[in-house]
């Protein structure tokens, strides 16, 4: 029995930490099978996942080959009764659509060829460049269901509490991702058709005549006015569309569940896909948290899922993936954990000419926030390369092959093509192992915060659609691009975590704003912000919340219509803007308690009237006001409305003002630090440190005053992470602190990674702990301190006995 309880994924009763490695099962001879298990099983993993290419598996209409009978490596259930012999659950992901550089994304040519009125045409009526599809359009759903019958026939027998291993299946992948991309909407004479009768459900007729202008019933009247939309109603298309699409992918998703359903597969969860991260970051990210969240929330037995590709985790990005994770947390269910489908891992070599060398830290360092931040599945994407098979049908493409990176696929993979171990797997095997060894803990673990949420608005990211000929819709859209993430992630998000602050995410468009739950708000504004949700933030501030704004003081709706509210609560005017010129570079300088800082050059600000309130920020020669500190109600308000620099102190300041302490802190002066803490209902806890710089530090870290590690400083090298337990127990062994990592558990010992010149292990235990040479036991205050005889550069590997 599978259970979504509490943010954890507990089967037959026991909460589990999913770490799964994603292996093409398709793009290898069947005789090379065992050999990448095992591999994948040396790397800690306790998962297999794979996607199922409906191109591979019926290449013709009704011809499928599902067991193997006309190429070996195509029985799929062999594979996964394969990896269930060897003691691993199983991921199923069957599409329709798998993308994994499979040509047409995985969808057999007869369904483009059979089916050509699925193929969408969008703005102007021109021809999608992508291989995407009319989703609901009932000539896919047709050969969609076909599909399902036949690979749900192999699936449903093999699930978990059917007697197999298989323990969720993904719904399509990265759906809407296509169409995102290339800008070219689904309009195809059905979607445009059922777009007509949504807005019929959504507004009345007189406000829907209103809206849009024309003949709505008119077939070919409302496709030519959608497709090339006229100025009058471009703001109000690019939100309706976005909302209907919405709720269009929601559908579809159901739609496929039923099927799933329909033969047999039943009570595992089932999984959405979110794309969107790229180039190293996650400014898109959340476009598509946007265009999918109502899709794995509109009912109980969904998760979603997180592609995470950065490349290296470092100070300039590692606030992307926190921020990212918050987002997908702050939109779920209540019952919703994290997970991540596809987890970037290997050298990044993605075109096979040394474009990509990633650092061995990049796939250690993001496993570790993200369980920290409560990932409770992590797939490793792509664990293995394979071969990309040529077809028996003729493409005439230039290669015939089921894929389009050639013959050899996964050059990045910690596993080659051959089965070769590349640099990267060592250290990922030992961040894999490290999270199995406490997985139990883990499982169930919460991060902890300090009463601050970043803000997550999904409407500033349905920005997928955009008619280009429209310069209202543009105008609306770069200004929210503009304001959404960038300096708001880049200057606010780093500098909060960079301070200490351990900060959760809330939906303010889409959940309740109390200022009992939520003290204080970081909130990324641009000109653009909905009534409702400015209403919502005005009442949160003068109910007694405190909110830091960086960005712009909202002046219109999401549509452009002007829009106050939320600048007339906080008694504050916007008199005008100020930008970078051929020959202007404005500076900022400040005051009040914000002063004794230099001079900041900005390339932004607004001109803002601060009416009674307090000025922080100016800029320079012309004195307009730029920061302010509003009182509202019983409420306080932060106003940064310029780009400012990543001046941490200031943000720690404004946060402290704000009545928002730093829990978790530490004493390096040199930053560069991610710092973090997990606990369980019993009181356990983790202390998460990754030094995201290329040399050693030093630091103390204090938690509310009180100092750790028995006031020890602690050495993090260059480009290292840890995790150090605190009044954690294993049978009669407690853990008071240790400045060792735990790396293995047992009845008998327990195993650490050393971290430091000389390792501290606190031990409250009756135990008798064994002599050895590699340390010595002492006595303090009621504990026993195992004190490490060797240097962690030069041979990390400690255990500790008991009798």
């Amino acid at each position: 029995m599978i259970e979504i309880i509490n943010k954890q994924i507990v089967i037959d009763g026991k909460p589990e930490l999913i770490m799964c490695g994603e292996v093409h099962y398709y793009r290898l001879a069947r005789n090379e099978w065992q050999d990448r298990i095992d591999k994948l099983k040396d790397a800690g993993c306790n998962a297999v996942a794979s996607y199922v290419p409906w191109l591979c598996h019926e290449p013709l209409e009704g011809e499928f080959d599902l067991d193997g009978h006309t190429r070996p490596e195509l029985d799929l259930g062999g594979f996964i009764d394969l990896c269930e012999a060897n003691g691993l659950y199983f991921f199923v992901r069957p599409g329709p659509f798998i993308m994994a550089e499979m040509k047409n994304e995985g969808i057999p040519f007869w369904v483009y060829e059979k089916h050509p009125e699925v193929i969408p045409h969008g703005w102007d009526g021109a021809e999608a460049t992508t291989r995407t599809l009319d989703y609901l359009a009932p000539g896919f759903l047709a050969a969609a269901r076909s599909w399902y019958a036949a690979v749900m026939a192999v699936v449903a027998p093999r699930l978990h509490g059917q007697g197999g291993s298989i323990i969720g299946v993904q719904l399509d992948n990265e759906i809407g991702m296509l169409s995102w991309v290339s800008n070219c909407p689904d309009l195809t004479e059905h979607v445009v058709g059922d777009f007509t009768e949504w807005l019929g459900r959504t507004y009345e007729a007189d406000k829907l005549q209103e809206r849009y202008p024309f003949q709505l019933s008119d077939a070919d009247v409302r496709l030519a006015a959608i497709r090339s939309p006229k100025e009058s109603y471009a703001a109000e298309l690019l939100h309706d569309l976005g909302y209907y699409m919405r709720n269009r992918f929601a559908r579809y998703v159901a739609v496929l569940r039923e099927y799933a359903e329909e033969f047999g597969v039943r009570d595992v969860p089932f999984f959405v896909n979110i794309h969107g991260t790229g180039g190293g970051r996650g400014f898109t990210y959340p476009i598509g948290i946007s265009q999918l969240y109502e899709a794995y929330t509109q009912a109980p037995g969904y998760l979603s899922g997180s592609d995470i590709y950065f490349g290296d985790l470092t100070v300039s990005n590692f606030q992307d993936l926190y921020l990212i994770n918050g987002f997908m947390d702050a939109v779920h269910m209540p019952d919703q954990p994290l997970t991540s489908l596809e987890f970037e891992c290997g050298d990044g070599n993605y075109g096979n000419n040394f474009g990509g060398r990633y650092d061995v830290s990049a796939a250690d360092f993001k496993t570790r926030m993200c369980i920290a931040q409560g990932n409770r599945m992590i797939n490793y994407y792509l664990m293995t390369g394979g071969i990309n098979y040529r077809m028996d049908q003729q493409l005439g493409d230039g290669n015939d092959r089921v894929a389009f990176t050639g013959e050899r696929h996964g050059f990045a993979a910690p596993v080659s093509p051959e089965g070769e171990l590349n640099y990267t797997y060592p250290r990922m095997q030992r961040a894999i192992k490290t999270m199995m060894a406490v997985k139990d803990k883990l499982a169930v673990m919460n991060e902890e915060h300090d009463g601050v949420a970043f803000a997550f608005i999904p409407d500033y990211y349905m920005t997928e659609y955009r008619y280009p000929k429209s310069d209202k819709m543009n105008e609306i859209l770069k200004n929210i691009e503009a304001n959404r993430a960038y300096g708001g992630w880049e200057i606010m998000g780093r500098g909060m975590l960079l301070a200490g602050y351990r900060f959760t995410s809330v939906d303010i468009q889409n959940k309740p704003l109390d200022p009992a739950a939520t003290p204080v708000l970081a909130l990324p504004s641009a000109r653009y912000l909905s009534a409702a949700i400015q209403r919502k933030v005005a009442d949160f501030v003068t109910d007694g919340g405190g909110l830091l704004l960086y960005g712009e003081v909202p002046q219109f709706d999401m549509e452009g219509k002007p829009c106050t509210i939320l600048s007339d609560a906080l008694g504050i005017q916007v008199e005008g803007i100020v930008q970078n010129g051929p020959h202007s570079w404005p500076s900022i300088i400040a005051e009040g308690w914000a002063a004794g800082r230099p001079e900041v050059h900005t390339h932004f600000a607004q001109r803002l009237a601060p009416g009674q309130n307090d000025v922080f920020l100016r800029l320079y020669n012309s004195g307009f006001v730029c920061g302010v500190e509003a009182t509202a109600g019983r409420g306080r308000a932060i106003v940064i409305a310029t780009a400012y620099s990543g001046d941490v102190p200031l943000f720690k300041t404004a946060l402290e003002r704000l009545s928002a302490q730093a829990g978790l802190t530490h004493d390096n002066r040199y930053l560069g630090i991610f710092t973090t803490s997990t606990v369980n209902n019993e009181g356990e806890r983790f202390v998460h440190i990754l030094n995201l710089d290329g040399f050693d530090k030093e630091l103390q870290l204090t938690d509310r005053g009180e100092q750790l590690f028995g006031g020890r400083s602690i050495q993090i090298a260059s480009k290292d992470g840890v995790m150090l337990p605190i009044g954690m127990s294993f049978g009669e062994v407690r853990i008071a602190y240790s400045t060792a990592e735990i790396t293995a558990v047992s009845q008998e010992s327990l195993s650490f990674r050393l971290t430091q010149a000389e390792d501290i292990i606190a031990l409250d235990t009756a135990r008798e702990i064994l002599p050895s040479a590699d340390y010595s036991v002492e006595e303090q205050d009621g504990l026993k301190l195992v004190v490490s005889r060797k240097h962690a550069k030069v041979d990390d590997q400690l255990t500790v006995r008991f009798a």
